[in-house]
């Protein structure tokens, strides 16, 4: 979730603004993130989901890219397929939620605030689902990221150092490990 930019000291109203955008409790970590090696079949499950994905909606898939740090080869990552799917008002949940649960997914995160940002879990895969119409700045936000960081190793290298750091930390929500993440990448000489 972007919303939430603590940077390590996060206080009620972080997990008030947390809370307020689980659709249930969010789940809890209570220890250190997991990362994996990098794993070739990534991209092999990213392309399983979203040829469903696109079976599901049809011409209601404005975009479906594979994202985050699953998407860049030779990156350390939460074995989670990141996945952006752009559609025409993702207010609108009964133009494209209902098909979507109806084959398994479930919706996890609402984000009115956020360009109307929805997450979905994935009905046999774990995967986070962002939803975003399009013009959300997050889109370009997804893919420069990626793409920058499969361009340039001295970059996914400096990343993953910085992503290792912080996973080794005790969080109790892993939103807590994506802030500082977040507050790293502004806070160095990148702009990721």
């Amino acid at each position: 979730m972007s919303t939430i930019r603590g940077q390590g000291h996060w206080g009620p109203a972080d997990e008030q603004r947390l809370r307020a955008a689980w659709v249930q409790d969010p789940p809890r970590l209570d220890g250190p993130v997991r990362l994996t090696s990098y794993d070739p079949r990534w991209p092999v499950m990213y392309e399983r989901e979203a040829a469903r994905i696109r079976s599901v909606l049809g011409a209601r898939v404005l975009l479906l890219e594979h994202v985050g740090s699953t998407s860049v080869p030779g990156l350390a990552a939460k074995p989670i397929i990141d996945i952006l799917l752009v559609v025409a008002d993702p207010a609108d949940e009964p133009s494209y939620l209902t098909p979507l649960e109806q084959a398994g997914y479930e919706l996890v995160i609402r984000e009115p605030g956020l360009y109307q940002h929805r997450v979905l879990k994935g009905p046999d895969t774990d995967i986070n689902l962002h939803v975003h119409p399009p013009g959300s700045p997050e889109i370009g936000r997804h893919l420069r990221f990626r793409d920058r960081l499969r361009a340039d190793p001295a970059d996914r290298e400096l990343y993953e150092q910085v992503k290792r750091r912080l996973a080794s930390r005790h969080w109790t929500y892993v939103q807590q490990y994506a802030d500082a993440k977040t507050g790293s990448q502004a806070a160095g000489r990148h702009a990721w």
